[in-house]
């Protein structure tokens, strides 16, 4: 079983009913910075909607919105940026809500569907559909999905050793993902150029292109997910505290645990399957938003609004920078995620050391 962690302050402002006895904790610095975040993302969603090739004046925006907007208008707004705009929420929140999880659930800030192999695992179902049955979009995302959750349970199943200790989950998850990383690599070596081109701008993660075809099942299944999510988050919390005093409290730990890797797979395969394995958004989210909030927990709702910005600022900057080269968002991401592992890496060394 996992050892206890360290006892943490609970912050936030108690509001008090006096006459029915009733007291509630208040996260006011967590709130704040999550409207914070919130603020953000429709500033950079309104600069993305209006700035381009084709600059539209925000009341236009509005009033395309409306359903009074010109055919012009309409098609730029409507067809080519709102939902890339809504995909790049969607995707930023549900990667960075399923790092979350996993972060909080091992213990360990290394702890990424990214890192441990479930994003490569997803991978491996797309390119499978992509280079050998040629399939559609839709049986592309099927495929993602499919091997995500194959991939998750071979990670759970091989980690779990009367338990599942973070650091195993990690060490495991990471060799789980180099060997995915290697089929998929053979696949791409097995098929004709055109075949592996295709995959491969699949395998970089990429908005480009995305349609209401990627915002519809992807808002469907988050809808479901998110929920859960929250509902896991509660647990977690108390997980958070060791086996022994959760189970103490009435948690069933190892279910728990079950449900809660399997709901950030399918957070981080639905996201994958619609903008292919963006790097990076899962891992640096969580830390970020914890750092701005201060708070307890898994903290869920930051580091979706958190993940939603990064990759919508990430997305915004590669389309205004190299225009009018449409470059792939995850090269951004993975530039921006690499110096970011690179300080953690150091920060936890040091840290080390001064122990």
């Amino acid at each position: 079983m996992s050892a206890p962690a360290p006892p943490r302050p609970v912050r936030g402002t108690v509001v008090r009913w006096p006459r029915g006895g009733v007291s509630l904790r208040f996260p006011l610095r967590a709130l704040l910075a999550s409207l914070g975040l919130l603020a953000v993302l429709l500033v950079v969603g309104v600069f993305t909607m209006t700035t381009g090739d084709f600059p539209i004046a925000p009341v236009d925006v509005v009033t395309t919105l409306l359903g009074r907007g010109t055919g012009a208008s309409d098609f730029i707004v409507l067809t080519l940026r709102l939902p890339r705009l809504l995909t790049a929420v969607l995707v930023g929140a549900a990667l960075a809500a399923s790092g979350a999880l996993l972060q909080s659930l091992s213990g360990n800030a290394l702890a990424s569907p990214d890192v441990i192999g479930f994003t490569n695992g997803a991978a491996t179902g797309a390119i499978l559909v992509i280079v050998v049955f040629h399939g559609s979009m839709l049986q592309t995302s099927a495929g993602a999905i499919t091997t995500g959750l194959i991939t998750s349970l071979a990670v759970y199943l091989l980690a779990r050793r009367r338990g599942v200790q973070g650091f195993r989950l990690v060490l495991i998850g990471v060799g789980v993902s180099s060997f995915a990383l290697a089929i998929n690599s053979y696949l791409l070596t097995r098929v004709s150029l055109e075949s592996a081109l295709t995959a491969q701008a699949w395998l970089v993660g990429s908005l480009n292109g995305r349609g209401w075809d990627q915002v519809q099942p992807l808002a469907a299944a988050l809808a479901v997910l998110f929920p859960l999510a929250a509902w896991f988050s509660r647990r977690l919390a108390v997980m958070e505290m060791g086996d022994s005093a959760a189970t103490g409290l009435g948690v069933d730990v190892e279910r728990s645990r079950f449900g809660l890797i399997l709901t950030s797979v399918g957070l981080a395969a639905v996201a994958t399957a619609a903008a292919g394995p963006i790097a990076f958004v899962a891992l640096a989210s969580p830390q970020l938003a914890k750092r701005l909030t201060a708070a307890t927990g898994p903290g869920v709702l930051s580091s979706a609004l958190m993940g939603a910005v990064l990759l919508v600022a990430s997305d915004l900057a590669v389309q205004r920078i190299f225009a009018p080269t449409q470059l792939p968002v995850g090269i951004a991401t993975g530039a921006i995620g690499g110096l970011y592992l690179i300080w953690l890496l150091a920060t936890e060394w040091r840290r080390g050391v001064a122990r």
